[in-house]
């Protein structure tokens, strides 16, 4: 899947792309009906709400799901990818969000790839979040919020929040978000939420400021999130729990485009619970040296 120079244009201008309707109900449905017995493991991948039981996000799924093994080698979320960057990519990070209903808590404002040059010294910001819902969006149940063209700015300050929910973030502070709103046309598009049914794909930019609500609905929000980094961009510390971010800087190959109606085999070494290699974690800087 080759974008068009319009679709390249615009990512430049405002950091994301939205491609409602991405992919069918059909293989939508697929991954929805992996979710549940993903949510229901009780392993550290399974991060809850502060105070609930209910999944914040999952980690890994690529590596205990079938489904999601295929999903993260599909063309029509990957090529995109590798042409924006003009090099193979791995996966560096695989997340589903539950937002859930009446219980999903926030995501404060923030920059992903904030998290990853502060926590696991990513080079540059040559990374991207693919985001597939998995249910309909709407504005009632904690849609993504963006502001446009504020990856433009670069990697912005931010303090590391440990605090507000569960999940630990590096936050943007709230005059310089007022800032960055004002800049992008206050309230006439200063913020903005792509909305649409399950299926549906997003591409954005690892510097563009994001956030999403609580969803206070009676619908859960439940979408995949693919960080996406060019090979020659890999991490060099291992901060964090491999689960969280990934240490396999192979390029990923890709498989048919029918791969979530039909069972191509894939890999997927963590079905049976986590090794204990996936918990281990190092201060040391790694060897320069590209995978």
């Amino acid at each position: 899947m080759k974008l068009t120079p319009e679709q390249r244009a615009q990512f430049e201008r405002d950091g994301y792309l939205f491609f409602p309707g991405h992919f069918s109900a059909e293989e939508t449905k697929v991954l929805t009906d992996a979710v549940p017995d993903l949510y229901a493991k009780r392993e550290a991948f399974n991060v809850r709400e502060k105070g609930s039981d209910a999944v914040r996000t999952n980690f890994a799924a690529h590596l205990v799901s079938e489904p999601f093994a295929r999903l993260a080698r599909h063309p029509r979320m990957v090529e995109p990818v590798v042409d924006l960057f003009g090099e193979e990519v791995y996966m560096h990070q695989f997340k589903i969000n539950g937002k859930m209903a009446f219980e999903g808590d926030v995501w404060q404002w923030h920059q992903d790839y904030g998290t990853w040059l502060n926590d696991d010294l990513m080079p540059t910001e040559r990374a991207m979040n693919v985001a597939i819902f998995l249910d309909d969006v709407n504005e009632h149940n904690g849609p993504l919020m963006f502001i446009p063209g504020s990856h433009r700015k670069g990697v912005v300050d931010a303090k590391h929040d440990l605090t507000t929910t569960s999940y630990p973030l590096w936050t943007v502070d709230n005059d310089l978000i007022r800032q960055l709103v004002e800049r992008a046309g206050g309230r006439q598009g200063g913020i903005v939420s792509p909305k649409g049914p399950a299926g549906s794909m997003i591409l954005f930019h690892s510097c563009l400021v994001h956030a999403s609500g609580s969803n206070l609905s009676p619908f859960n929000r439940v979408a995949v999130y693919l960080s996406l980094c060019a090979v020659s961009n890999h991490i060099r510390r291992h901060k964090r729990p491999e689960y969280i971010a990934h240490r396999d800087f192979t390029p990923i190959e890709l498989l048919p485009d029918d791969c979530l109606l039909n069972p191509y085999p894939v890999d997927v070494p963590w079905k049976n619970g986590l090794p204990q290699s996936a918990l281990r974690t190092s201060p040391d800087v790694l060897d320069t040296v590209e995978a």
